[in-house]
């Protein structure tokens, strides 16, 4: 696993960076896959904020927390990465029971490249195919509002978004 530690108008110690691999690094038993973590440590007056970015085969869970102290936003963030990769490896495992696919292999991962025309902002996305309950844990475990994916059933292009009631939605073609 690659770790990456950035500071933002702070200088990252050895102590600092050392401090926040190893809480980083034990998130490996849980997702063996963990192909690139970013840790991204920053200081506004007294707010200390660390936030996580980690990427593991498609999936991508992102975390942040502010504090007074940057030890002890190394130590919330790190609680809230593993919540959230437990409930996703639990979710994953229930919906792993009737298929046998790994779900994980199965994620979206964005090519951000933005390009403008007039008002119109272009997004590429690399869909793979994935059934919407899937999309849907995607969805939810990077905070999206939407997310374009292939559904494995039909072969179809579709769009699951979150609704101003809180409830899912799922865009499908009209054949």
């Amino acid at each position: 696993m690659n770790i990456v530690v950035n500071g933002r108008n702070v200088d990252v110690t050895s102590a600092l960076k050392s401090y926040a691999e190893e809480k980083i690094s034990r998130f490996d038993k849980y997702l063996p896959k963990i192909t690139e973590a970013v840790v991204t440590l920053s200081i506004q007056k007294f707010r200390h904020k660390a936030e996580v970015l980690i990427k593991a085969n498609g999936t991508q869970i992102l975390a942040e927390s502010e504090t007074d102290e940057l030890y002890s936003a190394i130590d919330e963030v790190s609680e809230k990465v593993e919540r959230q990769i437990k409930k996703l490896k639990g979710k994953l495992q229930t919906h792993r029971k009737g298929d046998g696919r790994s779900k994980v292999e199965g994620a979206v991962s964005p090519v951000e490249e933005p390009v403008e025309t007039g008002r119109i902002v272009k997004k590429t996305v690399q869909a793979k195919p994935m059934s919407p309950e899937e999309a849907a844990i995607q969805m939810q475990t990077t905070n999206q509002e939407f997310m374009a994916f292939m559904n494995f059933e039909s072969g179809d292009m579709n769009v699951i978004y979150r609704r101003a009631d809180g409830d899912l939605g799922l865009i499908e073609p009209v054949k």
